[in-house]
């Protein structure tokens, strides 16, 4: 009979060591630490105002976090890959213009408009994925130029026009504001993507496989993961869910222009590190990340109704990431000395 030891065991049989259940405490501990930050903020600020906990208030802030949190959902896919989507931002923008333009003045249902979207993000996420891939590009890189690339098409194909409202079919403006359930559909919508995005990557082979591509690129390839393959996937998932928030920022706002979503590719990779992500990769769930986007929004209006100027939400959210990077190091560090202390003693 033969005996196989503990370091010949599959990619996902560590899940059940003391030293990985340690890293999965870690983890909970961040995502815990999201909750009570912004239990804390809702409380002050509802202390001081407490209309900030009105329905109204609760709506927007719910509507407003479903679209970066569709975004931030993809964007951890590829953080965790030890990769980067700076394009996600210009892909909403092309999607939107793309999808309010088809819309126009056409009585066409709502899911024509959803297709379209995460058609137009997944083709410019292919792109992506295989400038990285094959051309050897580093992603920082390949996704700063597209995101410009695909910018700078959408400003072309608009010529300074706009898609107004009274343009756009009745059915697809207020879709944004309808509900099922007294759940409007765009935070139904966002539920629905981030709890596909963590069962995958919690509960399937290529949720395992992404995770040890960002632990460790060359051993991912000697364990013959299919890196290509599964390295397209995440950039092709991160640029269809961007097209689709595109089309939910349309139904949202109604107006839209070349500008849309200009700047916001900041907040889905703030979200996503705040979440607990890992910027190096190989750790982080899609559940942070979306309470990372949670957080972020909330943030946002809570400083309006504190009447403080929003010119401090780009400096709290610049602590934030530097804590959240601060901690990463600090798991790693943990992690890697837990390592050591057990190989000494096999």
């Amino acid at each position: 009979m033969t005996v196989t030891s503990d370091r010949s065991a599959p990619t996902d049989a560590p899940l059940g060591t003391p030293v990985a259940k340690r890293f999965g405490d870690l983890l909970k501990t961040r995502e815990l630490g999201i909750v009570l930050a912004l239990a804390l903020l809702v409380a002050y600020t509802a202390i001081d105002n407490p209309r900030f906990l009105s329905g109204q208030s609760i709506r927007d802030n719910l509507l407003n976090t479903a679209i970066l949190a569709v975004m931030a959902t993809g964007q951890a896919v590829v953080v965790i890959t030890r990769n980067i989507d700076l394009s996600v931002g210009s892909v909403l923008g092309i999607s939107a213009f793309a999808v309010a333009t088809l819309m126009s003045n056409q009585d066409l249902p709502m899911v024509v408009g959803l297709l379209a979207g995460l058609a137009i993000g997944a083709v410019a996420g292919l792109l992506n994925g295989v400038l990285v891939r094959y051309g050897k590009v580093p992603a920082l890189v390949v996704t700063l130029g597209t995101l410009y690339i695909y910018r700078g098409i959408t400003y072309s194909w608009a010529g300074g026009s706009q898609v107004n409202a009274d343009e756009l079919p009745r059915r697809f403006l207020t879709f944004a504001n309808d509900s099922i359930l007294g759940i409007p559909w765009l935070v139904l919508i966002a539920l629905v993507v981030v709890a596909a995005g963590s069962v995958m990557m919690r509960n399937y082979r290529v949720g395992r496989e992404l995770y040890a591509m960002g632990s460790s690129p060359a051993a991912a390839e000697l364990a013959g993961i299919k890196v290509a393959r599964n390295l397209l996937g995440a950039f092709v998932l991160s640029g269809a869910l961007a097209g689709l928030a595109g089309v939910l920022y349309a139904a949202r706002f109604g107006t839209v222009d070349a500008a849309a979503g200009t700047g916001l590719e900041l907040n889905v990779v703030a979200a996503v590190v705040v979440g607990g992500v890992a910027v190096f990769g190989g750790s982080g769930s899609v559940w942070g990340a979306a309470l990372g986007a949670l957080l972020l929004t909330v943030i946002g209006s809570a400083l309006a109704v504190l009447d403080i100027n929003q010119f401090w939400q780009q400096a709290i959210v610049g602590a934030l990431i530097i804590l959240a990077i601060c901690a990463d190091r600090l798991v790693a560090v943990r992690i890697a000395r837990s390592l050591r202390k057990r190989d000494a003693y096999v």
